[in-house]
C-alpha cells in the first residue's frame, strides 16, 4: 500500500538557507511540493526512498547569469541537458532575447524546457544574437519595444539588461545605460549592468543606477573592477553599495578573477549573488557549470551554507520568485542533492591563472515539482563556438585576459 509521501529523501544534511544552519533531516514530497521537513520520516510512508547518507540536500540552484537561448544566439546553451548534473532548477536568461527575438525565447525556450526559465530582457531588440556590438545601431535600442515586451510579459521578465563595455557600446557612450534606465523606471523592473573593459568607466555611469539594481561581473579584473592593484575597495564599489545595488558575480570566461575574488573575500566582501554566466564558451574554458563555480569560494574558506544561500535564496528575492530558494514546507519541491568530494582539483580564471582546491561540490541529484531529472546528451557544439574557443585557448598561451562575456 502507498504511503502518504511521493518520495522521501533520507538521512541528508538538510541546508536552510533562510537561517544558514545544516540540519540533519529528512524531506518528504508529495506532488511536486515538500510535504514535510522532519528528523526521521519512516521509509514505508513513500513509493520511493532516496539515501542521500553524507550529502547535503539544498533547494534547487538558482543561476542569476546565464544564456541558454540555444539555436538562435551566439551564446546559447541548453538548459534542461545540464541541469540534471549541476542541481540548477532555475536559469535566468540575462539579455539572450531582445523585443524583436523574445516571442521565440518564450515560446520555445521558457515553455517547453523542463526547469523553470526566467529572462532579463536585452534593451537592444536585437538581443545577444551576434558575439557583441548590439548597441551599435540606435533604431535597435528601442525603448518603446522593450517597455511593451515587459508589460506583456511580467510573469517570467525579471529585468532588462545592458553591457556596457567597450565593444558592445562601440563608440556609442552612455547611450544604451540611458534607455536602459528609461525602460527600468517605466516597468519597475531593474537593471543588470554588464561591466568589463572600459570605455565607458563605471564612474561614468554609477550615476544612472538605482537601489535594486544589478551590477554583473562584479569580481572582475579588468578595467572596470571595483579593487585596486593593491587590494584594496576602490571609492566606486562603496558607492554601489550606498545605493543599494546588488552584487552578481556572473563568472563567465572573461569576468572572473582570483586576484579580485580573494581581496575581497579578505575584506569580508562577498558577491551578493554567485552566478555562473554558463554560455557556449565558458562551458568549455573555466566556468563549466555552476557547481564549480561555487567549488572555488568552498576553497576559499567561505562556509557552505553561505554560498549555498547565495545562489538560491538570494537570487530568489533579486528575481521576486520568493516561493524559490528555500525548503519549505509548501514551496516547489525543487532540489538539487550535493557531496563534496576532496581531493586536488585544479580551477582557473579569466586570465588563465590557476588554483588548487582540495574540495569539489558534485550534483549527484536535481528535482523539478518533485521530478527527478534524467541526464540529456548536450547537442554538438556550433562551428563559431570552436573557432572562438582556438581563439581563447591561444590567447591565454600569451597569458593575455579573456574578454568574452
Amino acid at each position: 500500500m502507498a504511503g502518504p509521501y511521493d518520495t522521501i529523501i533520507q538521512n541528508g544534511i538538510v541546508i536552510d538557507t533562510l537561517s544558514k544552519v545544516e540540519l540533519r533531516a529528512d524531506v518528504a514530497i508529495k506532488d511536486g511540493k515538500v510535504a514535510a521537513i522532519e528528523p526521521s520520516i519512516p521509509s514505508e510512508q513513500a513509493n520511493e526512498v532516496v539515501d542521500a547518507t553524507n550529502q547535503y540536500v539544498c533547494p534547487g540552484l538558482i543561476d542569476m547569469h546565464t544564456h541558454v537561448y540555444w539555436g538562435a544566439t551566439y551564446w546559447g546553451i541548453e538548459a534542461d541537458a545540464l541541469a540534471a548534473n549541476t542541481g540548477v532548477t532555475t536559469w535566468v536568461d540575462a539579455g539572450s532575447a531582445g523585443a524583436y527575438t523574445f516571442p521565440g525565447f518564450r515560446r520555445y525556450i521558457i515553455e517547453q524546457s523542463q526547469c523553470r526559465v526566467f529572462s532579463l530582457l536585452h534593451v537592444s531588440a536585437l538581443g545577444l544574437t551576434a558575439r557583441t556590438f548590439e548597441l551599435t545601431i540606435d533604431e535597435f535600442v528601442d525603448v518603446e519595444m522593450a517597455v511593451k515586451t515587459i508589460q506583456s510579459n511580467t510573469d517570467v521578465i525579471k529585468g532588462i539588461k545592458v553591457r556596457l563595455d567597450r565593444d558592445a557600446t562601440n563608440g556609442t557612450g552612455l547611450r544604451g545605460m540611458e534607455r536602459a534606465r528609461q525602460v527600468s523606471d517605466q516597468t519597475g523592473v531593474p537593471i543588470m549592468i554588464h561591466i568589463g573593459l572600459s570605455p565607458p568607466d563605471l564612474s561614468e555611469f554609477v550615476q544612472y543606477m538605482k537601489k535594486g539594481d544589478i551590477l554583473t561581473h562584479c569580481c572582475t579584473g579588468l578595467s572596470n573592477k571595483l579593487v585596486s592593484d593593491n587590494g584594496d575597495m576602490l571609492p566606486v564599489y562603496h558607492q554601489l553599495k550606498e545605493k543599494g545595488v546588488v552584487l552578481d558575480l556572473g563568472h563567465g570566461s572573461g569576468s572572473f578573477h582570483f586576484t579580485s575574488a580573494e581581496a575581497m573575500a579578505k575584506h569580508d566582501i562577498l558577491p551578493d549573488v554567485l552566478s555562473s554566466d554558463l554560455h557556449q564558451v565558458s562551458r568549455f574554458v573555466n566556468v563549466y557549470d555552476l557547481p564549480t563555480t561555487l567549488s572555488k569560494y568552498l576553497n576559499m574558506g567561505i562556509p557552505l551554507t553561505e554560498i549555498i544561500a547565495r545562489a538560491t535564496i538570494a537570487p530568489a528575492a533579486v528575481i521576486k520568485e520568493t516561493q524559490l530558494g528555500h525548503l519549505k514546507v509548501g514551496n516547489p519541491a525543487d532540489i538539487a542533492i550535493f557531496r563534496i568530494d576532496e581531493g586536488e582539483f585544479m580551477f582557473k580564471d579569466a586570465a588563465n591563472t590557476e588554483r588548487i582546491g582540495k574540495k569539489m561540490l558534485v550534483n549527484t541529484a536535481t528535482y523539478v515539482d518533485g521530478v527527478k531529472l534524467k541526464a540529456a546528451k548536450e547537442t554538438a557544439t556550433h562551428p563559431w563556438v570552436v573557432r572562438d574557443l582556438s581563439v581563447v585557448a591561444a590567447l591565454n598561451e600569451k597569458n593575455e585576459d579573456v574578454h568574452m562575456c
